[in-house]
Protein backbone atom coordinates (compact mmCIF):
# COMPACT_ATOMS: atom_id res chain seq x y z
CA UNK A 1 0.00 0.00 0.00
CA UNK A 2 2.81 2.39 0.90
CA UNK A 3 4.63 1.53 -2.33
CA UNK A 4 1.48 2.27 -4.35
CA UNK A 5 1.01 5.62 -2.65
CA UNK A 6 4.64 6.50 -3.32
CA UNK A 7 4.25 5.59 -6.98
CA UNK A 8 1.31 7.96 -7.44
CA UNK A 9 3.16 10.75 -5.66
CA UNK A 10 6.01 10.31 -8.14
CA UNK A 11 3.52 10.43 -11.04
CA UNK A 12 2.11 13.65 -9.61
CA UNK A 13 5.56 15.21 -9.38
CA UNK A 14 6.33 14.25 -12.97
CA UNK A 15 3.05 15.79 -14.14
CA UNK A 16 3.75 19.00 -12.26
CA UNK A 17 7.24 19.29 -13.72
CA UNK A 18 5.90 18.59 -17.20
CA UNK A 19 3.55 21.59 -17.17
CA UNK A 20 5.17 24.42 -19.21
CA UNK A 21 6.57 27.52 -17.56
CA UNK A 22 3.54 29.71 -18.27
CA UNK A 23 1.61 27.78 -15.64
CA UNK A 24 0.04 30.22 -13.14
CA UNK A 25 0.05 30.00 -9.36
CA UNK A 26 -3.77 29.80 -9.30
CA UNK A 27 -3.48 26.30 -10.73
CA UNK A 28 -2.32 23.30 -8.67
CA UNK A 29 -1.70 20.52 -11.17
CA UNK A 30 -1.80 16.81 -11.25
CA UNK A 31 -2.09 15.35 -7.75
CA UNK A 32 -3.00 11.72 -8.53
CA UNK A 33 -5.30 9.17 -6.97
CA UNK A 34 -4.96 5.52 -7.95
CA UNK A 35 -6.75 6.05 -11.28
CA UNK A 36 -7.44 9.78 -11.69
CA UNK A 37 -5.70 13.15 -11.56
CA UNK A 38 -6.91 15.88 -9.21
CA UNK A 39 -6.36 19.47 -10.32
CA UNK A 40 -7.28 22.55 -8.26
CA UNK A 41 -8.14 25.98 -9.65
CA UNK A 42 -8.30 29.04 -7.39
CA UNK A 43 -10.19 32.15 -8.46
CA UNK A 44 -7.55 34.83 -8.06
CA UNK A 45 -8.99 37.19 -10.68
CA UNK A 46 -9.95 39.74 -8.03
CA UNK A 47 -13.70 39.36 -8.58
CA UNK A 48 -16.48 36.79 -8.60
CA UNK A 49 -16.80 34.77 -11.79
CA UNK A 50 -19.71 33.05 -13.50
CA UNK A 51 -17.92 29.99 -14.81
CA UNK A 52 -14.82 28.16 -15.95
CA UNK A 53 -13.78 26.84 -19.37
CA UNK A 54 -11.42 23.88 -19.93
CA UNK A 55 -9.94 22.43 -23.11
CA UNK A 56 -7.87 19.29 -23.64
CA UNK A 57 -6.02 17.89 -26.64
CA UNK A 58 -7.18 14.36 -25.81
CA UNK A 59 -10.49 12.89 -24.69
CA UNK A 60 -11.02 13.25 -20.95
CA UNK A 61 -13.69 12.09 -18.54
CA UNK A 62 -14.53 14.35 -15.60
CA UNK A 63 -15.01 11.94 -12.70
CA UNK A 64 -15.99 14.46 -10.05
CA UNK A 65 -15.93 18.16 -9.21
CA UNK A 66 -16.06 20.03 -5.90
CA UNK A 67 -16.94 23.75 -5.79
CA UNK A 68 -15.88 25.99 -2.91
CA UNK A 69 -17.32 29.49 -2.63
CA UNK A 70 -20.23 28.94 -4.97
CA UNK A 71 -21.81 26.42 -7.27
CA UNK A 72 -21.48 25.65 -10.97
CA UNK A 73 -23.53 23.57 -13.38
CA UNK A 74 -21.96 21.51 -16.17
CA UNK A 75 -23.03 22.52 -19.67
CA UNK A 76 -22.66 19.36 -21.70
CA UNK A 77 -21.38 15.80 -21.34
CA UNK A 78 -18.56 15.00 -18.98
CA UNK A 79 -16.52 13.06 -21.53
CA UNK A 80 -14.91 15.01 -24.34
CA UNK A 81 -12.23 17.62 -25.01
CA UNK A 82 -14.06 20.85 -24.06
CA UNK A 83 -15.92 21.54 -20.83
CA UNK A 84 -17.89 24.58 -19.65
CA UNK A 85 -19.40 25.21 -16.22
CA UNK A 86 -21.63 28.15 -15.33
CA UNK A 87 -23.10 29.53 -12.13
CA UNK A 88 -21.19 31.60 -9.58
CA UNK A 89 -17.83 31.29 -7.81
CA UNK A 90 -16.76 33.99 -5.38
CA UNK A 91 -13.46 35.82 -5.42
CA UNK A 92 -10.89 33.45 -3.89
CA UNK A 93 -13.27 30.52 -4.48
CA UNK A 94 -11.92 27.17 -5.66
CA UNK A 95 -12.88 24.33 -7.98
CA UNK A 96 -11.36 20.88 -7.58
CA UNK A 97 -11.59 18.53 -10.56
CA UNK A 98 -10.92 14.82 -10.73
CA UNK A 99 -10.47 13.43 -14.24
CA UNK A 100 -9.16 10.54 -16.28
CA UNK A 101 -6.77 9.65 -17.80
CA UNK A 102 -4.38 10.44 -14.99
CA UNK A 103 -1.82 11.94 -17.40
CA UNK A 104 -4.22 14.43 -19.05
CA UNK A 105 -3.06 18.05 -18.89
CA UNK A 106 -5.42 20.92 -19.87
CA UNK A 107 -4.48 22.81 -23.02
CA UNK A 108 -6.44 25.82 -21.74
CA UNK A 109 -8.25 26.83 -18.57
CA UNK A 110 -9.82 30.22 -18.06
CA UNK A 111 -12.29 31.72 -15.64
CA UNK A 112 -15.32 33.25 -17.32
CA UNK A 113 -17.50 36.30 -16.68
CA UNK A 114 -20.51 35.70 -18.88
CA UNK A 115 -19.06 34.95 -22.30
CA UNK A 116 -15.80 36.79 -21.65
CA UNK A 117 -12.60 35.31 -20.19
CA UNK A 118 -11.63 36.68 -16.81
CA UNK A 119 -8.10 36.93 -15.49
CA UNK A 120 -4.92 35.36 -16.80
CA UNK A 121 -5.46 32.10 -18.72
CA UNK A 122 -3.63 28.89 -17.93
CA UNK A 123 -2.41 27.14 -21.08
CA UNK A 124 0.08 24.48 -22.04
CA UNK A 125 -0.35 24.31 -25.82
CA UNK A 126 1.49 26.21 -28.54
CA UNK A 127 -1.66 26.11 -30.65
CA UNK A 128 -3.62 27.74 -27.84
CA UNK A 129 -0.97 30.45 -27.49
CA UNK A 130 -1.42 31.28 -31.18
CA UNK A 131 -5.18 31.53 -30.71
CA UNK A 132 -4.79 33.71 -27.61
CA UNK A 133 -2.44 35.99 -29.52
CA UNK A 134 -4.94 36.40 -32.33
CA UNK A 135 -7.94 37.00 -30.08
CA UNK A 136 -6.01 39.19 -27.65
CA UNK A 137 -4.46 41.42 -30.31
CA UNK A 138 -7.82 41.87 -32.06
CA UNK A 139 -9.40 42.86 -28.73
CA UNK A 140 -6.66 45.26 -27.55
CA UNK A 141 -6.47 46.79 -31.04
CA UNK A 142 -10.06 47.98 -30.56
CA UNK A 143 -9.97 48.68 -26.84
CA UNK A 144 -6.55 50.36 -26.47
CA UNK A 145 -4.63 50.74 -29.76
CA UNK A 146 -2.01 53.00 -28.16
CA UNK A 147 -1.13 50.31 -25.62
CA UNK A 148 -0.86 47.71 -28.38
CA UNK A 149 1.43 49.92 -30.49
CA UNK A 150 3.59 50.64 -27.45
CA UNK A 151 3.85 46.93 -26.66
CA UNK A 152 5.00 46.10 -30.18
CA UNK A 153 7.50 48.97 -30.15
CA UNK A 154 8.91 47.50 -26.93
CA UNK A 155 8.91 44.00 -28.42
CA UNK A 156 10.93 45.15 -31.43
CA UNK A 157 13.29 47.11 -29.16
CA UNK A 158 13.79 44.14 -26.81
CA UNK A 159 14.56 41.82 -29.72
CA UNK A 160 16.19 44.22 -32.21
CA UNK A 161 19.43 42.34 -32.78
CA UNK A 162 17.82 38.93 -33.01
CA UNK A 163 15.01 40.10 -35.33
CA UNK A 164 17.49 41.88 -37.60
CA UNK A 165 19.43 38.66 -38.05
CA UNK A 166 16.28 36.64 -38.52
CA UNK A 167 14.91 39.10 -41.08
CA UNK A 168 18.14 38.86 -43.04
CA UNK A 169 18.10 35.06 -43.02
CA UNK A 170 14.44 34.94 -44.10
CA UNK A 171 14.85 37.62 -46.75
CA UNK A 172 11.98 39.67 -45.29
CA UNK A 173 11.66 42.46 -42.76
CA UNK A 174 9.55 41.03 -39.98
CA UNK A 175 8.42 44.38 -38.60
CA UNK A 176 7.27 45.55 -42.02
CA UNK A 177 5.52 42.23 -42.65
CA UNK A 178 3.99 41.92 -39.18
CA UNK A 179 2.44 45.31 -38.49
CA UNK A 180 -0.05 45.41 -41.41
CA UNK A 181 -1.37 42.05 -40.23
CA UNK A 182 -1.59 43.29 -36.64
CA UNK A 183 -3.39 46.48 -37.64
CA UNK A 184 -5.90 45.01 -40.08
CA UNK A 185 -6.30 41.24 -39.98
CA UNK A 186 -9.06 39.45 -38.03
CA UNK A 187 -8.12 37.27 -35.09
CA UNK A 188 -7.89 34.16 -37.28
CA UNK A 189 -5.48 35.89 -39.65
CA UNK A 190 -3.24 36.99 -36.80
CA UNK A 191 -3.25 33.46 -35.41
CA UNK A 192 -2.27 32.02 -38.80
CA UNK A 193 0.53 34.57 -39.18
CA UNK A 194 1.80 33.81 -35.67
CA UNK A 195 1.80 30.08 -36.41
CA UNK A 196 3.67 30.69 -39.68
CA UNK A 197 6.39 32.72 -37.95
CA UNK A 198 6.70 30.11 -35.19
CA UNK A 199 7.08 27.38 -37.80
CA UNK A 200 9.73 29.42 -39.62
CA UNK A 201 11.62 29.67 -36.32
CA UNK A 202 11.58 25.89 -36.04
CA UNK A 203 9.69 26.03 -32.74
CA UNK A 204 7.49 23.10 -31.81
CA UNK A 205 6.76 23.48 -28.08
CA UNK A 206 5.44 26.17 -25.77
CA UNK A 207 8.60 26.07 -23.66
CA UNK A 208 10.68 26.97 -26.73
CA UNK A 209 8.61 30.16 -27.10
CA UNK A 210 8.64 31.09 -23.41
CA UNK A 211 12.29 30.22 -22.81
CA UNK A 212 13.62 30.90 -26.31
CA UNK A 213 15.67 33.74 -27.70
CA UNK A 214 12.71 36.03 -28.40
CA UNK A 215 11.47 38.11 -25.46
CA UNK A 216 7.65 38.17 -25.60
CA UNK A 217 7.17 39.80 -22.19
CA UNK A 218 5.90 43.13 -23.53
CA UNK A 219 3.26 41.37 -25.64
CA UNK A 220 2.30 38.93 -22.89
CA UNK A 221 1.75 41.89 -20.55
CA UNK A 222 -0.53 43.90 -22.86
CA UNK A 223 -2.52 40.80 -23.80
CA UNK A 224 -2.91 39.62 -20.22
CA UNK A 225 -1.26 36.26 -20.92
Amino acid sequence: MIRAKGLWLVVGLVLALAVPTLANDWVIPGYPTAESAIWTFHNETGAAVTGIHLEFEEEVTIVSRFDVGGSLMALGPQTGTTFDYYGAISDLGTIIFEWQPITAVPALVTWMNGEKPQGTPFFTSLAVLGRLFGQGIAHVREANPAALNAAFEQFFADNGEYLAGLSASLGMDLATSLMPVILEAPAEGITNFFNTIIAMLGVSTLDEVVGGELDFSALFAVLGI
